[in-house]
């Protein structure tokens, strides 16, 4: 009775909002460098290549810190592992917010994208000290939550910077951070006491030699163009450190990532499922931004600014979010895996209403809507995927693999959305072609019929 008095006297509903809270904050700050990348670019006085680091370091550093976050909230330490990433998320705020050159400020988004693994941490809380009947449709809010909050960071992010400036929108991460330290102080409980584990240092950083390569050449989409065998270089060593890593976690006693339970179907499927359909959503998002801020005289798009822009992510989230509170109710009429079928169906509507239909504004919204739903839908299922057949005490370390997995997935539909338009562009012209647009949504679409075909294969025999 000791080991469970203290979840028992946990309030559900105020713990299951914390652990929201939580998850939002750090989305929300981890993605604050994609609305103002071109703010920072004149405001400092940097190109905009050089500006897009302030996005591409915290996916950098939440790739290497999320599964050893997640080891972490697999052990007796992950309520201290939570306050002390919270703060340490603060104190990179603050150097994004103080008046220091931009190196300063890429090294403060960098320590802020180590919150970006906090989510994993948070469906542990869940699984641990969440009443059984609650636990699934919390993990997959937490989940859907992680996912498509950037619908209202963006607008916020944007409004803020066009009001006070690039200072007092990273500003703001520094109240958020700190509200949500206060909120998890109170609400979090410890994990159960006879749960413990052991940090695998080396683990963790052959698998940040292995991910580096692959981010980088993801978000530097101009390494493809300008250095070609480089970039192929890259990815081939980083294919080989992963595969050395692999090896290596497979034959450890205390693994930073139980790859063995990659051997189970639903696992290894549900992460290849999250790894292609990434692809596919994330490249639909940056090409709904994209389009809707380039100005009319390029012949298309509706030239909004950043804030206007941003405020077309509202339908995002709160179909997102709409979504993940109808996943539950689904579950009980379909398997986890034909949810995620499903789920890229969805979204492969998005995709053709924005290939047929993006001259009009509303249509743009509507696609962004129907993309929200799909995206919500997929990330509300995908934990109950994987879940279904892990440990409870793996929560945290299976779920931290996934959102690494998620993270590339995401970075690769960033950059081949990129490379596709790039390639779209005419010499001494500023922006792509409209039939570029066309392409891309090609591409998307075909990994959302992969992601469709993969999830069915893996869940088709009822088992999941």
């Amino acid at each position: 009775m000791r080991i469970i008095s203290r979840s028992a006297l946990s309030d559900p509903p105020l713990l299951v909002a914390s652990l929201l809270f939580v998850t939002f904050v750090v989305a929300v700050v981890g993605s604050l460098g994609a609305p103002l990348i071109t703010s920072v670019s004149v405001q400092f006085h940097v190109s905009l290549s050089s500006a897009q680091w302030t996005l591409t370091i915290p996916l950098l550093t939440g790739a290497i810190a999320t599964p050893l976050l997640g080891r972490l909230g697999a052990g007796p330490h992950r309520r201290g592992a939570v306050l002390a990433t919270l703060l340490v998320i603060a104190g990179g705020s603050l150097l994004t917010a103080l008046p220091l050159s931009f190196a300063w400020l890429i090294i403060g988004r960098g320590i802020q994208g180590v919150g970006l693994g906090l989510p994993a941490l948070m469906m542990g809380v869940a699984r641990d000290h969440v009443s059984p009947s609650r636990a699934p449709s919390t993990i997959s809010l937490i989940s859907v939550a992680s996912t498509i909050s950037v619908g209202i960071g963006y607008p916020v992010a944007g409004l803020i910077t066009q009001l006070g400036g690039v200072r007092a929108a990273y500003s703001a991460g520094v109240i958020v951070s700190l509200a949500a330290f206060v909120v998890a102080v109170v609400t979090v409980p410890k994990p159960p006491q006879e749960r413990s584990s052991t940090l695998d240092i080396k683990g963790a950083v052959l698998l940040a030699f292995g991910i580096f390569p692959i981010l980088l050449v993801a978000s530097e989409t101009s390494l493809w163009a300008r250095h070609l065998v480089l970039s192929l270089g890259l990815v081939v060593s980083a294919l080989f450190l992963l595969g050395f890593w692999w090896k290596f976690e497979h034959d450890r006693k205390t693994p930073l990532v139980d790859v063995k339970l990659l051997r189970l179907r639903a696992v290894f499927g549900a992460n290849l499922a999250m790894l292609v359909g990434g692809v596919g959503m994330y490249l639909l998002l940056t090409l709904l931004t994209r389009y809707s801020q380039t100005p009319e005289t390029a012949g298309y798009g509706f030239g909004l600014s950043t804030f206007v822009a941003g405020l077309v992510l509202v339908p995002f989230s709160f179909t997102g979010f709409a979504a993940g509170k109808a996943i539950p109710y689904m579950q009980k009429r379909m398997h986890a895996f034909l949810l995620l079928v499903a789920s890229a169906m969805v979204v492969l509507a998005a995709f053709a209403l924005f290939v047929f239909g993006r001259t009009s504004l509303v249509v743009l919204l509507l696609a962004m809507g129907v993309l929200g739903f799909g995206v919500g839908a997929f990330s509300a299922a995908m934990p109950v995927a994987i879940l279904a057949v892990t440990p409870k005490s793996e929560t945290s370390s299976a779920m931290g693999f996934t959102l690494v997995v998620r993270s590339i997935g995401f970075s690769l539909g960033s950059a081949i959305g990129g490379l596709t338009l790039s390639a779209g562009t005419a010499p001494w012209h500023i922006f792509p072609s409209s039939g570029a647009y066309s392409t891309a949504s090609l591409i998307g679409g075909l990994a959302m019929l992969l992601t469709a075909g993969a999830s069915f294969a893996v869940g088709r025999d009822g088992n999941v």
